[in-house]
């Protein structure tokens, strides 16, 4: 394979901001140790771009010490224009490895500098990373497609502030519809399950206040949503720009160590087990990944996703896509992957080719006032 330049971003000004340094560091150990040039580039939780030191991206590092990069011996802070511009200057075509999560990084806000500095970066582009980052956005898209999603609503903090009364009542009766009273309640934009409850009596003002209260203080929209009992939780990983090579693998399945797979059952070791693949029957495997490539195309992704489902009394349900999901230890993508025969540096790497494929089809040059109509 080509040896690259690879401009590895982590961090993020988001509550997933631990989560991608582990994720960051992790791809940049696997594309060096395979020959690639990486630099490492922490965005901290203001924005502010700052170039690593080799010495900084080593994986045994707290998250804490993150938080004065300058101390690490890190160049900056910067702007995202001026680290994008110097990053071309000093290397040709590099990519960019975006390892973020959230807001800022996978809701299509970083891959719009990209695109504006001319740079190649790696995963879905400004359109497909909006789409997949706003939960409410996308299950009216896939539900509008006919693909299976639970019933959901969801509540704008201008309506809740401004009719307090009235968007609680919604909620309850929303609740008192379904066959199961007890709702989720999460952000809409957000992952790794930060803001997210399980509110088993909406009917219990205080309870599902609070619940309310907990994701609004990450996202000024926030979705009710039909809670499964007993459901499954299932993950398959895709690869792929077209159509024609797509790669859908797994489907994983996680078994949480609490109620639900809250950000501690992800992130604390040893709380809960995931295996890559999932006991099912071959007709449920093979509907779960003509799935996840229908969602993955309904949204315009390439390069890679996840695609998160619920199962529960037979019936299969699309919760959720992660256009940038997590390469951690624990993390199922990069499991359902290596069943699939990606080791974690194959896998990295693939990624980086697909981004470049995917740059290569684009419009070569710019436009001359010949161009012009």
């Amino acid at each position: 394979m080509t040896r690259r330049a690879v401009a590895v971003l982590l961090g993020g000004p988001s509550a997933e901001h631990d989560v991608s340094l582990v994720s960051g560091r992790a791809i940049a150990e696997a594309l060096t140790a395979r020959g690639h040039t990486v630099e490492g580039w922490l965005i901290d939780l203001d924005a502010r771009w700052w170039r690593l030191p080799d010495s900084a991206m080593d994986r045994s590092r707290a998250a804490r010490d993150y938080d004065d990069p300058a101390a690490l011996g890190a160049e900056g802070p910067v702007g995202a224009g001026t680290a994008l511009e110097g990053l071309a200057e000093r290397h040709p075509r590099p990519v960019v490895f975006i390892a973020l999560h959230g807001p800022y990084g996978e809701d299509g806000t970083v891959q719009a500098l990209c695109e504006a500095a001319g740079l190649t970066y790696t995963g879905a582009g400004v359109a497909a990373s909006a789409v997949g980052m706003d939960k409410a956005l996308f299950k009216r898209l896939v539900g509008a497609l006919g693909l299976p999603v639970l019933p959901w609503i969801s509540i704008g903090a201008a309506e809740f502030a401004g009719h307090r009364a009235a968007a609680i009542s919604r909620l309850e009766t929303f609740a008192a519809g379904l066959p199961d009273p007890r709702l989720i309640i999460k952000p809409n934009s957000l992952g790794s399950s930060v803001g997210v409850s399980i509110v088993h009596q909406p009917d219990e003002p205080p309870e599902l206040e609070y619940a309310v209260a907990e994701a609004f203080r990450f996202d000024d929209t926030i979705i009710a949503e039909a809670y499964l009992a007993g459901a499954r939780e299932l993950e398959a990983g895709v690869l792929g720009n077209a159509t024609a090579d797509l790669e859908v693998h797994g489907p994983g399945e996680i078994f949480p160590g609490h109620e639900f797979y809250d950000y501690t059952a992800k992130y604390q070791a040893g709380l809960s087990r995931t295996t890559g693949r999932a006991e099912l029957e071959p007709e449920v495997r093979d509907r779960i990944r003509a799935l996840a490539s229908e969602a993955f195309l309904a949204i315009g992704a390439q390069g890679f996703a996840r695609v998160d489902f619920l199962m529960g009394d037979a019936h299969l349900y699309i919760s959720e896509i992660n256009t940038i999901p997590g390469f951690t230890p624990i993390s199922l993508f990069p499991v359902v992957c290596a069943d699939g025969g990606y080791d974690f540096g194959a896998l990295a790497e693939r990624i980086v080719e697909l981004a470049v494929s995917r740059r290569s089809h684009r419009p070569s040059g710019r436009l001359t006032r010949a161009d012009l109509p």
